[in-house]
């Protein structure tokens, strides 16, 4: 089916190429559409990898070899294939992406563990191995391509290309970051969010990437939702190649690592809130904050609590501001709250406080708030000092529609 462009969409960004990456796509024609659907990412020799992945206990074998390999800390490539997430699949499943491996690592005359695999889209259906090969086989010698056109070729029901980008200082050397991700729906945090890649030319050794990601992930990727469903495939990777010449990144105490790290943070959690913004039928994106929990995963929980609740969710969607709602799903989430201590209010207009409505509450400005497309909701529990933002979009018949349709 057509889908028509999310109207939180933003443009794509301007991104500079990463040293030590190049970008190809191919036809490998796993879905009937006219389009790119492999993405093939050459790394250098010597590029280090991080990576987060799915919780789901039916992860696919692109994820299940991918945290195998993550532990050795090194890539060399990176094949990501759209319209066929390869999940639930078997042995048939696992064979397709060691097959996948073994031709790219041959090609590239590297180690199989340093060729990382990402399906996304159909789930039950076996990858087809040989439209993987002849899509390999055609990325190989493809001419190299932009951010947006290797975007674009991961993306299935997504509606605009989705990348974000971050420069830092380490000492006097400047190094860029720039991340894609693809992720529309079947999105929660369950570690992260549907495909992710972020590239960077910085030298940085794999562990403490790995530090970094996993702390840029919690407060990012792990603080969105769109309708509380967790992928089999979810991954997020960081290429770091090493090329900008930088004194290598080794631990907290390194030169630059609080900076590279704060630039990896904003491109993971500019790329997390595209995610939102691009949600199945979305035409609101929501904050959530959180504050006065009993600590900052509490209020994290809370958060989601609200976030995913499709009696939230429907009441945005129709302007409504029902803070009734949000009191229920704060009682549901089985976190600390204390009903006569807590705070709720709609883009800064506070329509209860402890526990009772707001005397001279005027509902007109929150109602003209609703209206528009960015919607604030803060929550106190007035118990302590946990704290957390999560985002979320509205939930509209354009959802139903997206997914009663999508194996069509």
């Amino acid at each position: 089916m057509q889908i028509d462009p999310s109207p939180l969409a933003r443009p794509f960004p301007a991104m500079p190429p990463i040293a030590g990456v190049t970008l190809r796509v191919a036809r490998a024609r796993y879905k009937t559409w006219d389009r790119c659907d492999l993405t093939f990412a050459e790394l250098a020799e010597g590029t280090s990898v991080a990576g987060v992945f799915t919780k789901s206990a039916c992860a696919s074998s692109e994820v299940e070899l991918g945290r195998e390999a993550v532990r050795h800390g090194r890539a060399r490539a990176l094949i990501v294939n759209a319209g066929n997430s390869n999940a639930f699949t078997g042995w048939r499943g696992r064979a397709a992406v060691e097959a996948i491996r073994a031709q790219v690592s041959e090609a590239l005359s590297c180690g199989p563990d340093e060729v990382f695999v990402s399906s996304t889209g159909v789930i039950g259906v076996p990858l087809p191995v040989d439209k993987a090969r002849a899509g390999i086989e055609a990325a190989l010698v493809a001419a190299p391509c932009g951010w947006e056109e290797a975007t674009n070729a991961i993306g299935t029901t997504d509606t605009f290309a989705k990348g974000a980008g971050a420069s830092a200082m380490i000492a006097s050397t400047r190094v860029e970051l720039a991340g894609i991700i693809k992720g529309s729906g079947m999105i929660a945090p369950d570690m992260a969010t549907m495909l992710g890649y972020i590239f960077t030319d910085a030298d940085v050794a794999p562990a403490f990437l790995q530090e970094a990601l996993e702390r840029a992930n919690a407060a990012t990727f792990s603080c969105i939702t769109v309708d509380g469903d967790t992928s089999t495939s979810d991954t997020v990777l960081v290429f770091a190649t090493g090329k900008a010449g930088n004194d290598r990144i080794a631990s907290w105490d390194s030169p630059g690592a609080d900076a590279f790290a704060a630039a990896l943070a904003d491109v993971c959690r500019e790329l997390a809130q595209l995610v939102v913004r691009d949600g199945e039928g979305a035409r609101k994106f929501v904050t959530i904050r959180v504050s006065g929990a009993a600590s900052d995963d509490s209020a994290r929980r809370i958060g989601l609590a609200i976030a995913n609740s499709p009696l939230v969710k429907t009441a945005i969607a129709g302007e409504d501001a029902n803070w009734g709602r949000v009191v229920m799903a704060v009682g549901k989430a089985g976190e600390p709250a204390d009903r006569d201590k807590l705070s709720i209010a709609f883009g800064g207009i506070w329509t209860a406080r402890e526990g009772v409505p707001v005397d001279d509450y005027d509902e007109a400005p929150v109602a003209a708030h609703l209206r528009g497309d960015e919607v604030d909701i803060a929550v106190d529990l007035g118990l302590a000092e946990g704290r957390a933002t999560v985002w979320t979009c509205d939930l509209t018949h354009g959802y139903i529609a997206i997914n009663a349709d999508y194996r069509s």
